[in-house]
């Protein structure tokens, strides 16, 4: 039995494993968010890498992670937990917060 890959399917196939091996090499970090603070404090990433971000958010009000410093976001309903991406950034410190609870939960992305 003879199998004929097309050109179309050839380049489907590859699009398909270069996204699976993007994905492999995505970092994930955990962060929770309870009375307005954020856990890791402050959180680390690497540097130019597509960082996925899983947010558990403890409090009964709804949180909303965001930055003035950079692009990316959630908000999360009370008692939820969201994933989301931010990066690639370059090294740094940046800032980010809870939008609803800004000065009680601002704290540092350092990213190295």
């Amino acid at each position: 039995m003879n199998f004929l890959i097309t050109p179309s399917v050839a380049v489907l196939m590859l699009v398909s494993t270069v996204a699976m091996a993007q994905s492999a090499n995505d970092t994930a970090i955990e962060l929770s968010v309870r009375e307005h603070k954020f856990t890791p404090a402050p959180l680390t990433i690497p540097a130019d890498t597509k960082v996925k971000i899983t947010l558990h958010n403890l409090d009964s009000t709804t949180a909303e992670f965001i930055s003035d410093d950079f692009k990316g976001g959630k908000l999360v309903a009370g008692g939820k937990t969201a994933s989301f991406f931010i990066g690639p950034l370059k090294s740094g410190t940046y800032e980010f917060h809870d939008e609803y609870h800004e000065a009680a939960s601002k704290t540092q992305l350092i990213v190295k």
